[in-house]
């Protein structure tokens, strides 16, 4: 099973990906650190109930269809019978490229497999803006989770780190020294 956040790191940058999940490295920078203590308030709380609201955090999940396994950060059950809505928290602002939102749709396809009902969409919170957004889980962002989920498996399995891309999200990755984009990216000239 692949780790779900594997597949949000993958989607951003196979590389991140084979650095974490293959070399097993791992840098922490402001942001990474202001994630992990949003993560530890999510993870800390307890279930809850309101009028016509439970919500459970740290939900186990796992779904043999694109084979990825992980935990939610909360999961709102919601009406009668109770529907399930997928809660996710980021740290950030919302990114483009759909990476946050694959990693949600794999929740909700999850709770489908679960449970056996439908996930019609989910929510992402992001802690910056304090705003939460509805995504709806349509069928394209559905087809996301599965070919990363085989992109994801393929470097993984492969044990080889792909080789670095320069890209514009480099200068806000916690591991931008350990994989040094700008210095791997050609090789070094031969003098001769």
């Amino acid at each position: 099973m692949i780790p779900l956040p594997a597949l949000r790191y993958h989607l951003f940058c196979p590389r991140q990906c084979a650095l974490i999940h293959v070399e097993g490295l791992w840098a922490e920078d402001a942001a990474t650190a202001q994630g992990r203590l949003l993560h530890e308030r999510v993870d800390a709380g307890v279930g809850e109930r309101r009028p016509g609201v439970r919500v459970e955090r740290g939900l186990a999940l796992r779904s043999f269809a694109p084979g990825v396994a992980g935990r939610a950060d909360a999961v709102e059950f919601r009406g009668r019978p109770a529907r399930p809505l997928p809660l996710e928290y980021k740290n950030g602002l919302p990114k483009s490229r759909r990476v946050d939102e694959v990693q949600l749709c794999a929740q909700g396809m999850c709770l489908e497999e679960m449970l056996g009902v439908e996930v019609p969409e989910g929510a992402l919170f992001y802690a910056r803006t304090r705003r939460r957004e509805t995504v709806v889980l349509d069928a394209p962002l559905r087809a996301l989770p599965a070919a990363v989920a085989a992109q994801t498996r393929a470097t993984l399995t492969s044990g080889r780190t792909p080789p670095p891309v320069r890209m514009p999200g480099c200068r806000r990755c916690s591991l931008q020294d350990l994989c040094h984009p700008a210095r791997l990216e050609r090789p070094p000239a031969v003098a001769g």
